[in-house]
């Protein structure tokens, strides 16, 4: 494989993007959008006709993992469940009769926090009331999935999840090391991960996939291979590799690792390399950024057949969907526009009592909003850019409109990026630079450059 090439003028704070959730990133979202926006929206979105996606959050976690960037609380308060469940169902009955109940919702997610802190029957009363205010799909394609930490599910637990309807599941791991886990503050053996996975098999999950990190404190390339040679003994189908974020000064749980363990530059370039490697003998396809599948799995059919998209779940296999939203602080992209929960529960419960929709801030995107999200999408999840087609779709002439950017471009090491009138192709080593790539064709990078702090490096 190539090798990851660092070049100078891209190490230190030059060497930062965003994830691109979406585009614009959410850190430019504004409080200016409004509930009677998001209706707006909805009204637009309902004349497609399209189908719909549906994530759910759930903010609760029974310990606090100190590497995690997510909208967490960690409580262990059952009652605080029970709350949420009541708080929910008032969502439900708020934003749901404002869609088309003749549109399917074909791809649902439970994402955290950790969706199994919930009690089996709070699960099954959250499914009820999903399926009672939404039209979820029985087709066999529809995608179903939910996040799970595995020290909190058993194998009756992972029976009740097959049987509410969910056919995809994802598990964190991060790190099998002791000492890593101990410095993260997450303790979690490899025989109880095995075991859930085992029981997502023998139930009938579609898709089984593993979450890892590279980066977190005591990493080595040395010890992550224990790691390694482990997860893919289960032989999941799907495989994540992020980059640890390391930002003290925005995540406060953050704070309890310390800078001078985590492993230096060269060291994660050669667990990079070296678990890539790996993963490659092992039958896995590098599928946009950080992620890996088996080609018999539908995030590698999805990337096959140009139907790849990223959303504020990662990557997503149904491209012609919105997205809706439910629970604090979730997003959703409905039409051409971003609208965003309450962060915080307070505000949250606050709108709800009040019997108002809890959107805190949102986004309409403009016509030039939408051609560099397809622009930057495209070079997400197909690592290709189709000129021609941007060009019909937008009505541009794509070299005198970036003009400047591609004159960035050609900066780069030639080797990364290959490039004509027609089509522009992200390969060898310029797939570990794909955020700072997309970061060129991003307005927002160099016109608001107040926000640039809240990213974390590429590599």
């Amino acid at each position: 494989m190539n090798t990851v090439e660092i070049p100078v003028w891209l190490r230190g704070e030059t060497n930062t993007a965003p994830r691109y959730t979406s585009y614009p990133p959410a850190p430019h979202f504004s409080s200016a959008f409004s509930a009677e926006d998001y209706v707006q929206a909805i009204e637009r979105s309902n004349a497609s006709g399209l189908p719909l996606s549906l994530y759910v959050h759930i903010p609760f976690c029974h310990s606090l993992c100190y590497y995690c960037a997510c909208n967490k609380i960690v409580t262990k308060d059952k009652q605080a469940g029970r709350t949420y469940l009541d708080y929910l169902r008032k969502e439900l009955e708020l934003v749901a009769p404002l869609y088309d109940k003749q549109r399917q919702v074909t791809q649902l997610h439970w994402g955290g926090g950790t969706p199994t802190y919930l009690s089996d029957a709070e699960m099954t009363e959250l499914m009820y009331q999903l399926a009672h205010h939404f039209n979820l799909s029985r087709s066999a394609d529809a995608e179903f999935s939910i996040e799970i930490d595995p020290r909190t599910v058993d194998d009756g637990g992972m029976a009740l999840l097959r049987g509410l309807g969910f056919n995809r599941v994802s598990l964190g791991v991060q790190d099998f090391d002791p000492d890593v886990q101990k410095a993260v503050h997450r303790i979690q053996s490899v025989e109880k991960t095995a075991a859930v996975v085992d029981a997502a098999r023998r139930y009938g999950f579609r898709s089984v996939s593993i979450d890892l990190i590279y980066g977190l404190p005591l990493q080595t390339a040395a010890r992550f291979r224990h790691t390694l040679r482990e997860v893919l003994a289960m032989a999941p189908d799907r495989l994540s590799l992020f980059h640890y974020a390391h930002l003290p000064q925005r995540f406060f749980p953050q704070n309890r690792i310390r800078s001078e363990d985590l492993p230096a530059l060269e060291e994660k370039r050669l667990l990079l390399e070296e678990t890539q490697a790996a993963l490659h003998a092992a039958g896995y396809e590098e599928i946009g950024m950080d992620h890996y599948a088996r080609r018999s799995d539908g995030l590698f059919q999805a990337r096959e057949e140009g139907e790849l998209r990223r959303n504020f779940q990662g990557y997503s296999t149904q491209a012609s969907t919105d997205l809706v939203g439910i629970g604090v602080s979730s997003i959703g992209q409905v039409h051409h526009s971003y609208a965003q929960n309450h962060k915080l529960l307070p505000a949250y419960y606050a709108a709800l009592d009040e019997g108002r929709l809890p959107i805190e801030r949102g986004l309409i995107l403009n016509s030039d909003d939408l051609l560099r999200r397809d622009v930057i999408m495209d070079l997400l999840c197909l690592l290709h850019l189709d000129v021609a087609a941007i060009e019909h779709k937008h009505g541009i002439d794509f070299g005198r409109y970036f003009q400047q950017e591609l004159s960035l471009l050609d900066q780069l090491p030639g080797h990364w990026i290959e490039r004509d009138h027609r089509q522009l192709r992200i390969q060898g080593a310029g797939k570990h630079y794909i955020r700072f790539i997309c970061r060129l064709f991003d307005r927002y990078w160099s016109e608001h450059p107040s926000h640039n702090s809240q990213y974390s490096q590429v590599l």
